[in-house]
């Protein structure tokens, strides 16, 4: 992997798991529906200038190609709209019955999914890459669960979110590489927001007044954990294992931790260090170079 991709995916990571001060503080005032909603349509809104900005600095392409990408582009925007749209819908739904480090924990179960599904898209995952994901779990388990393990309705809401997201990983895999990163980011959220509309309005009662109130966790979530990081993320996967690609974006639950630490004040016990290390120990062991990577690179 370059470092440019890992760089991107580390910054992804960072600033999803910042984004969950502002997506608690959000949700004190918005239903789950609404708050995706209009943080969905805020983050596809805040691409457009930057669309056509790269569209100004870079318009030297042969029709054929555009046509093509341009399918594509529609395909693989909306595909990731609605899959982004069922996987944090869950998510919202099953924090509402479960623990916050239990909610954590099991949504990182995507780590697991990607590369278990990988092995049906025929992509080729090492022993080291699932050495990593084990060592990665038992940090997540150590940063996360502080009391006794149960299964709920809440957590079956998070295994279903954790899987989507996974379906979400890997459709942005096999997208990535054909299209430009910053469309099909602006396209699947545009979509998950217009999709999120009519659950908004059945299920929920939103008020401008209280989507006021929740305007700066709105504009972060919505800038910068949408828009900016999912935007990151569509660029920094390209050409990247599903699986490694996965595995950093995990780190989002030590960010959190640490956020939460540095920001907040909020004490940092034994156990949650622990998993910490273990948990950037599992994103070296995966990005360490294989012998034919070393071999290549002589030849090179």
């Amino acid at each position: 992997m370059r470092p440019k991709n890992a760089f991107m995916l580390i910054l992804t990571a960072f600033i999803w798991g910042t984004a969950f001060v502002a997506q608690s503080v959000g949700m004190d005032y918005l239903g789950p529906f609404t708050f995706n909603g209009v943080r969905s349509l805020i983050g596809g809104v805040a691409l457009i200038p930057c669309i056509w900005l790269l569209q100004k600095l870079n318009d030297k392409s042969e029709p054929v190609t555009e046509e093509r990408n341009r399918k594509d582009l529609l395909i693989g925007g909306i595909s990731c709209g609605v899959l982004l749209f069922a996987a944090s819908s869950l998510q919202q739904v099953g924090i509402q019955y479960t623990t916050a480090g239990k909610a954590g924990f099991i949504t990182a179960f995507y780590i697991v999914f990607v590369p278990v599904l990988g092995i049906f898209l025929e992509k080729k995952t090492g022993w080291k890459v699932w050495t990593a994901v084990i060592l990665a779990l038992a940090g997540l388990y150590f940063l996360c669960i502080t009391e006794r393990f149960t299964i709920g309705k809440g957590d079956i809401f998070l295994f279903a979110c954790a899987l989507v997201f996974s379906l979400h990983i890997l459709v942005i895999d096999y997208f990535s590489p054909k299209v430009e990163g910053v469309k099909m980011s602006c396209i699947q959220f545009l979509v998950c927001g217009i999709i999120s509309l009519p659950f908004m309005f059945l299920l929920e009662t939103p008020r401008m007044g209280a989507i006021v109130d929740a305007a700066w966790p709105l504009l972060y979530a919505g800038v910068l954990s949408c828009g900016v990081a999912y935007t990151l993320q569509i660029i920094g996967q390209k050409n990247v294992n599903p699986a490694i690609a996965s595995l950093i974006l995990s780190l989002e639950s030590c960010f959190s931790v640490l956020a939460g630490w540095v920001i907040l004040g909020e004490k940092l016990s034994v156990r949650e260090s622990i998993g910490c290390i273990l948990m950037f120990a599992a994103i070296i062991l995966a990005q360490l170079p294989d012998k034919k990577d070393k071999e290549m690179a002589k030849n090179e």
